[in-house]
């Protein structure tokens, strides 16, 4: 298995082109015209305004959006002092961070350098490309040094997040922890094991936040941090308690708070026992704990526990910051980032998480709603609503200390502007995935022996989205994989055709028999259609022996939605079911409807696919602003489709007062909302961005959604199916590995939820 991890790697970061990240235009530069302004002579206008006033820097060029990550390579992740070079593949990451999160240039600079000196000078010589500095993985105590004298003498925003992140993220996790257990911070006790550069930023932090340091005691590796002890450096000697204790087990006794950021296993369960009532213990010694998750509930069930890990509750993950923390900064042109916005981000974080989750995120991390307490006080990493929230706060605590070159006044533009920023393209992709790899359920695949779907089988298997379940012929299936070599392990292969199914296929029989039994069909009949596996799988479903089912790649769409109405059934209060693909790209998330099932659609079936579509769009944590899309506008034609989409906007807001649908109206209209505004300032998404199309049928919308795909303007998922009673989600000819995989993540998270509804009516 570490063979099969390094080898998946290895090829991750190699191919198909080396490295995690890239540089791309941002301007027109196709014709000579453009090129002669990109570059010469048109380029030295911009030189000529920033050497007249260089803050105009932030105008004409990428320096506003773009962040240094520095490294020296002496103390990457767990593997030490590795080198500038072989740290490389961490700043990427870094920096690939920084864009999916919070839309952040990086260039990774490494720097060959150990002495304190020659790194300063050097990063201060390229400082003038930046608009702000994130230093990485550099070692202790120089790091303190280092950071210390940048801070100083640089006028851009300074940040080490080896030892400021998991301080934030940590302090916000601590003050809900300290609420929930009706603990006050200046009179906890507070035990740290390690004494790093993160151990004593964390510990700084919540000094900050009110704790005594006549209440804390640190340790190292040669136990408690005393004055007693000789040879401390000023970083250590800073914390050195007058307390008579010498060891970590003794530091415990009648402790309120653990943070540990030493190794694995270094604290037992006598130890935690020893705490006080409610114990807060947060071990994040990485890849495993200072005591494990099992451990530390068994010894103290009225614990508090936070990990580093994202298998456990309370995951203390710096993602949570420091893309939002440097946002806020770059866009007030913060001149550092001082402790003011260190506070306002924990505050923002820790307050985050007592706010109502939205579906996705409560389904990908439990059954049951997340709401604030001893499970979880932190937001999760996936949550979309970091950016603004955290990215707000700090961007207010800049221009509120002083340090803000740039005001913003009106708030909720700048909001506005994050999501524009961002929209949920990647983010919203991990969520679902996140969601699908807490909860993954069992996936019936139709056509099992298609290379496409195996090689998804494996891949979904491989990520934990699902449980994954062929259909075909197993000899087939098993030649196949190992013309590919794919692993079959934990993967089910069942052939509908074997005898050994006979009785299945009687059962699903008689039961589809007797549902269908005033519709005219027969047992015999249905018997017959137990040999075809949309049927056989679907009733897989039906029956609960499965949780979802995909199907598509050998089969016509209208042949498999006969067997979906048959079989499954529509979703009561509608007479029709449709699909959406959901777009996402830098401009943001659009949700298309509907793309599969109805070719010419009446206005009672248009009505029931835009309150389904609604319906869904809520549910991926996003807000519906519809426009029905027509070649006419606002009743210029009132023949044919357009009077059809006409009339569904006036029942949506008749039926859907506070709902944003307006229409009909051309697709230049819906999308472009200052010519929309203009020309139609009636209209009832007056200042709002739609992101999502309702279309007049079924050519119209799979024309536009197959444009789209193809001219690679971001990534399509779908079709994602609404309004069938369970869980059958349709694929294409055409639908690669990736397209497969992304459909069955959907597939999940509807069995999730349907099974959260049947839970609830229960």
């Amino acid at each position: 298995m570490e063979k099969e991890v390094k080898s998946k790697a290895l090829l991750y970061h190699s191919g198909p082109r080396p490295g995690k990240i890239e540089v791309i235009p941002t301007k027109p530069h196709s014709t000579q015209s453009d090129l002669s302004l990109a570059y010469s002579p048109g380029v030295a206008e911009p030189c000529l305004e920033i050497e007249k006033d260089p803050e105009t820097a932030y105008d004409y060029t990428a320096k506003g959006n773009l962040v240094a990550v520095i490294s020296n390579g002496t103390a990457v992740l767990g593997l030490g002092d590795i080198g500038a070079l072989a740290g490389k593949p961490v700043m990427e990451g870094k920096g690939l961070l920084f864009k999916i999160f919070a839309g952040i240039d990086v260039f990774d600079i490494e720097v060959n350098e150990k002495d304190v000196d020659r790194f300063v000078a050097a990063v201060k010589a390229i400082a003038p490309t930046f608009g702000g500095i994130n230093l990485e993985d550099i070692k202790a105590p120089e790091c303190f040094e280092i950071e210390r004298r940048l801070k100083e003498e640089l006028d851009i925003p300074v940040m080490h997040d080896d030892q400021h992140g998991t301080a934030i993220i940590s302090s916000a996790g601590l003050l809900n922890a300290l609420e929930l257990t009706g603990k006050k911070i200046e009179e906890v006790k507070i035990v740290v094991n390690g004494a790093g550069a993160s151990a004593s930023s964390c510990t700084r932090l919540y000094m900050a936040l009110g704790a005594k340091k006549e209440n804390i005691v640190m340790c190292d590796s040669k136990g408690v941090i005393s004055v007693r002890r000789s040879n401390l450096t000023p970083e250590k000697a800073f914390f050195a308690t007058r307390r008579d204790v010498n060891t970590l087990s003794e530091a415990m006794a009648g402790a309120d708070v653990f943070l540990g950021l030493s190794v694995a296993d270094v604290l037992t369960g006598e130890m935690v026992q020893s705490m006080a009532n409610d114990p807060i213990v947060f071990a994040l010694a990485n890849p495993n704990p200072e005591i494990s998750y099992e451990k530390a509930k068994t010894s103290r069930p009225d614990i508090i526990f936070a990990t580093g890990r994202s298998d456990y509750p309370n995951q203390v993950n710096n993602v949570l910051g420091f893309p939002y923390i440097f946002r806020g900064a770059l866009d007030t042109r913060a001149t550092t980032i001082n402790e003011e916005m260190k506070l306002a981000a924990v505050k923002a974080i820790a307050s985050l998480a007592k706010e109502s989750v939205p579906d996705v995120v409560n389904t990908a991390y439990g059954l049951s709603l997340l709401t604030f307490g001893r499970e979880y006080i932190i937001p999760k990493p996936m949550d979309p609503r970091l950016l603004t929230c955290v990215s707000i706060a700090v961007a207010k605590a800049a221009i509120e200390s002083g340090v803000a070159k740039k005001t913003i006044t009106d708030w909720e533009q700048y909001e506005d502007r994050l999501r524009d920023l961002m929209g949920y393209d990647n983010p919203l992709i991990r969520e679902l995935t996140d969601t699908a790899k807490q909860h993954p359920k069992r996936v019936v695949f139709a056509e099992g022996s298609h290379e496409n779907m195996l090689k998804a089988a494996a891949q979904v298997r491989d990520e934990k989205i699902a449980y994954p379940i062929l259909l075909g012929n197993d000899e087939r299936i098993q030649k196949l994989a190992a013309e590919y070599h794919i692993d079959l392990e934990g993967i089910e292969i069942v052939n509908l055709r074997h005898d050994n199914e006979a009785g299945r296929r009687t059962r699903y029989a008689e039961i589809l028999a007797n549902k269908r039994a005033r519709e005219g069909a027969t047992l015999d009949e249905a018997k017959d259609k137990m040999f075809e596996r949309n049927y056989f799988g679907m009733m897989m479903v039906e029956t609960g022996d499965a949780d979802a089912f995909i199907t598509g790649v050998y089969t016509k769409y209208s042949n498999t939605i006969k067997v979906a109405k048959e079989v499954i059934g529509i979703r009561e209060g509608y007479n029709t079911f449709g699909t959406m693909h959901i777009l996402t790209g830098q401009k943001g998330v659009y949700f298309l409807a509907d793309t599969l099932i109805n070719r010419h659609p009446s206005t009672e079936n248009l009505i029931d696919i835009a309150r389904l579509t609604s319906e869904i769009v809520t549910f991926f944590a996003s807000t519906p602003v519809m426009a029905a899309i027509s070649y006419s506008n606002f009743g210029s034609d009132t023949e044919g489709s357009p009077a059809s989409m006409h009339e569904v906007v006036r029942v949506m807001q008749e039926k859907y007062p506070a709902l944003a649908i307006d229409g009909e109206m051309q697709v230049s209209f819906a999308l472009n909302k200052t010519l929309r505004d203009r020309k139609y300032p009636f209209s009832r998404l007056f200042g709002k961005e739609v992101n999502t199309l309702i279309f007049p049928n079924l050519s119209s919308a799979n024309i536009a959604q197959k444009l789209l795909q193809e001219m690679e303007v971001g990534e399509m998922i779908g079709p994602i199916q609404m309004g069938l009673k369970k869980p059958i989600h349709f694929t294409g000819i055409e639908s690669s590995v990736r397209d497969i995989v992304n459909i069955t993540t959907v597939a999940v998270i509807d069995a999730i939820v349907a099974e959260k509804i049947k839970e609830n009516a229960g």
